[in-house]
């Protein structure tokens, strides 16, 4: 399969991490945002990625590639129930829109900076309270969830590291470091090669 992929997008971050979670062996294509290759707005209109193209299928959204990920080869990691798609619902749609407004303040001006933070604060103490409870968002395990929910956590913090890192979101923190270090995340950030090919590789 092919995947169409930009190294530091969160969406793109979390379709690799379920793909090499599951041992499922891709080539990325990493795409540039400022210059789309025809062949994947051929494939895409709408020229977002991540992409992943199967031989009798594509799939442009990346909880579907994920979910596909986990139907081709069952893991642990997989558990669907109604918290679970509440939580990855709220960060993809409520937080991720604080998110924007956090990280690109300038394009917003009606508000400040701290303003925009803030408003991501209720998302981040329910994630804070799971993790005061289990060391992972579902549990004492980890499980697609995290995956899904900690590229986003990642580019919030990498707005102000420091402040992040001396917040009050001392468990989120700790959740966060841990996934940064993990083997799984630094498989899938390597970085391309020299034709923009790098491919996933089972373990």
């Amino acid at each position: 399969p092919l995947l169409y992929s930009f190294r530091r997008c969160p969406y793109a971050i979390r379709a690799r991490l379920a793909l090499a979670a599951c041992q499922i062996q891709v080539h990325i294509i990493e795409v540039s945002l400022t210059d789309k290759p025809p062949q994947l707005l051929a494939l895409s209109p709408k020229g977002e990625v991540p992409v992943l193209v199967l031989e009798q299928q594509i799939i442009e959204q990346s909880l579907e590639i994920m979910q596909w990920a986990f139907h081709q080869k069952p893991h642990p990691f997989f558990i669907q129930n109604p918290f679970i798609d509440a939580l990855i619902q709220q960060n993809d749609h409520e937080f991720k829109t604080h998110l924007d407004h956090y990280k690109y303040f300038d394009r917003f001006p009606e508000f400040n900076q701290q303003t925009y933070r803030a408003r991501a604060f209720p998302f981040l103490e329910k994630l804070e309270q799971c993790l005061q409870q289990h060391s992972f968002l579902y549990g004492k395990q980890q499980t697609w969830l995290d995956l899904a929910i900690f590229p986003f956590i990642r580019q919030f913090a990498g707005v102000d590291p420091q402040w992040f890192e001396q917040s009050q979101f001392k468990q989120l923190n700790h959740w966060l470091q841990w996934h940064l270090a993990s083997d799984l995340f630094q498989q899938v950030m390597v970085k391309r090669n020299s034709n923009g090919l790098t491919s996933i590789k089972p373990q």
